[in-house]
């Protein structure tokens, strides 16, 4: 695979790749609309899959940030074409790495020495690279180690690349007003954590110590001596990216297994300690030769205050969903009705989230859920499907929501999806025997 001797950093650099990238896209509209003059019957697939390309091709370079988005977007697995999943996913564990001469000053600059002065044997070339840092495979003392090294100027560009983006998100999703704001520093917020290695490293060892007792659970070792604000040093585990085990596992025992460790996992940080790994994707998780699953990274941890935590518990609760007082009063509660919204507003978002709700929490209602139901996925793509076509959505005020809904839905969405790829079976209750 290429590597990269240099990633853009300054405002003006990224701005000009994230233009080149709209010119290619341009691009491919007007090809795909000249074809479709000559074949009236031409579909989208071939405009998804040019525009995914380049689009990906454009922000691999970038990293940060701008490559952090894409790997979000991969995980909307019901609301994105196919052709940008597939590509956007690789952003998870497999994009250019940094050369070997970066990679060596990198070292030197965050632990004062060169990785062959620090360890036994280091692999000059990445095992993985992502979309803020690389991992090398390193030894020393017998032990084998697994080293993420941050790709350089990576924090710095977070401000300004959501600058770049967020007038495009801002028509994308119709926010509208000044509380706007609010969003963009949740997830700015966010991304700064994920560059301190400092705090990934506390955040790593006591989670691996609070959830040490979860059932076919594992978590690595981690090593403070060999690791800094840009350089994390970690046990290695040996084990397969849980969508390489899940593209060709047909043992669903194994799925149940695997699943109910994420599931529990999940429950236990989200109820009892109130703060939760928000990063659920397929790069994040290992399956060793045990079928244990393996959580190994923790850079992105949301704290879930009290007051979103109980009304947002609340609303997945079939007798609060029906009973329209206290339905509307949680809805209140949770920001998702304004009190400056007119009638309207108030008649067209109560029925979307109780329609959204009451799909949407359905693995709360019982004691079991089969995540391989794809009557259920079907129902949540169409819904997506029925929002992106709704014009009267486009008119109305997009700010909907505590800023704390960003980050705890988008780790539902990508739990219920890690899940669904294990055709996983859960007993839905089963964290509760970890906090008695």
């Amino acid at each position: 695979m290429k590597t990269l001797d240099k990633i853009p950093t300054g405002k003006i650099e990224r701005a000009s790749q994230l233009v080149k990238t709209g010119i290619k896209v341009g691009g491919n509209y007007v090809a795909y609309y000249g074809e479709k003059i000559v074949n009236p019957t031409l579909n989208r697939d071939k405009l998804n899959e040019n525009n995914a390309e380049d689009i990906y091709d454009g922000l691999k370079n970038l990293k940060g940030s701008a490559l952090k988005v894409a790997q979000m977007l991969s995980m909307d697995k019901s609301i994105m074409p196919q052709a940008y999943v597939d590509k956007f996913s690789l952003s998870q564990f497999s994009v250019p790495p940094l050369s070997a001469p970066l990679v060596r000053k990198t070292f030197k600059k965050y632990l004062g020495k060169y990785p062959e002065e620090i360890y036994d044997s280091f692999t000059p070339d990445a095992m993985n690279a992502a979309s803020i840092g690389q991992v090398h495979k390193a030894t020393k003392d017998g032990k084998n180690f697994a080293v993420k090294i941050q790709y350089p100027g990576v924090a710095d560009s977070i401000s300004s690349d959501l600058a770049l983006v967020k007038p495009f998100a801002i028509r994308m999703f119709n926010i509208k007003g000044k509380d706007s704001d609010k969003y963009f520093k949740e997830v700015e917020d966010k991304l700064l954590e994920e560059t301190d290695y400092v705090l990934e490293l506390k955040q790593s060892i006591d989670v691996s110590e609070w959830c040490s007792n979860i059932q076919n659970l594992r978590f690595p070792k981690y090593y403070p001596e060999y690791s800094s604000e840009k350089i994390l040093t970690m046990e290695w585990i040996q084990g397969e990216h849980l969508s390489e085990f899940t593209s060709h596992n047909t043992d669903r025992i194994k799925g149940d297994k695997i699943g109910q460790a994420m599931w529990d996992f999940y429950m236990y940080q989200m109820h009892y300690l109130k703060q939760v790994h928000a990063d659920p994707h397929p790069g994040n998780f290992l399956i060793d030769n045990q079928n244990n699953l393996v959580a190994i990274d923790f850079g992105c941890i949301k704290q879930v205050p009290e007051e979103f935590y109980v009304p947002y518990f609340e609303l997945a609760k079939p007798e609060i969903i029906n009973n329209p007082e206290l339905f509307n009063a949680k809805l209140y509660e949770l920001e998702i009705l304004r009190l400056d919204d007119s009638k309207e507003e108030i008649v067209y978002f109560t029925k979307i989230f109780y329609d959204l709700l009451s799909l949407f929490t359905k693995p709360f209602h019982g004691a079991f859920f089969d995540f391989s139901d794809e009557d259920f996925f079907g129902k949540i793509a169409q819904m997506g499907e029925d929002f992106a076509k709704d014009s009267q959505l486009r008119k109305m005020n997009g700010n909907r929501g505590s800023k704390h809904f960003l980050y705890i839905n988008r780790t539902f969405f990508g739990l219920y999806n890690l899940l669904h790829d294990l055709k996983a079976r859960i007993d839905t209750k089963s964290f509760e025997k970890y906090i008695s």
